[in-house]
């Protein structure tokens, strides 16, 4: 995943949602959910319409740790020992008369858990399931 390629020591909070936003957009825009060319709805914002939160936030103590995303105005600096996740995700409603048909009442987020290390980045969350026939085998009757 693209989001989880930027994380390591000296690269911005926000790159990987960058990141992620990139592909999203890319995938959506080719697929039809968007109308426009990427540039333009990563300008314009129309992607929120499915891709409506951030792409990572700290975790630590708690699910949803505490500490700053941003120092001065500026995305804080990625640092060794910070854990944060990659957790993408697109929703798209059931009466979204705009998106193709074979996609309204979808919804997709899987989370990875990250942990910033001296010289890159660990996964915490590697082993997890995260292709699609292995998450129907979990969920299967």
């Amino acid at each position: 995943m693209k989001a989880i390629e930027t994380i390591r020591p000296g690269v911005k909070f926000d790159d990987p949602h960058e990141a992620a936003l990139r592909v999203l957009v890319d995938g959506m825009c080719r697929v039809g959910l968007l109308k426009a060319g990427p540039d333009e709805v990563i300008k314009n914002g129309s992607y929120r319409r499915y891709f409506m939160h951030r792409t990572s936030h700290w975790l630590g103590m708690d699910v949803h740790d505490v500490g700053l995303y941003r120092v001065a105005g500026q995305s804080r600096t990625q640092e060794p020992g910070m854990v944060l996740t990659a957790e993408p995700g697109i929703y798209i409603a059931r009466d979204d008369d705009e998106a193709p048909e074979e996609f309204r009442g979808i919804g997709i987020r899987i989370e990875d858990d990250v942990l910033v290390t001296s010289d890159g980045h660990e996964v915490l969350t590697a082993a997890a399931p995260k292709q699609i026939t292995e998450i129907e085998a979990l969920t299967a009757p």
